[in-house]
């Protein structure tokens, strides 16, 4: 069961809507390639508010996404597509099914 998690909270900037959910296609497939990374979610909550949830087994495996290829893609774009910067919040996970 992971243990570790990260809920990533993002809010478009107007009319970048189609752009950033591509950005989170694109996190996907890249999530896919990192072997810490137990399970990544893409997520759009309402008009304009997306987010990223995604949990790990161990801190290592979190601290490896946090200073890999997605993290650094989301800094990179931050600026250009939100409004706000990324708020990220580490997550210790309590229960699960």
């Amino acid at each position: 069961m992971p243990k570790l998690a990260l809920y990533v909270s993002l809010k478009a900037k107007p009319g970048k809507e189609a752009e950033v959910e591509a950005f989170l296609k694109q996190g996907a497939q890249l999530a896919a390639k990192e072997a810490g990374t137990v399970t990544w979610y893409g997520l759009k909550e309402d008009e304009g508010l997306y987010s990223v949830f995604d949990t790990f087994e161990d801190e290592s495996g979190r601290d490896a996404h946090l200073n890999g290829d997605i993290a650094k893609a989301l800094m990179a774009k931050a600026n250009e597509l939100f409004a706000e910067a990324p708020k990220i919040h580490k997550i210790t996970i309590v229960a699960s099914k």
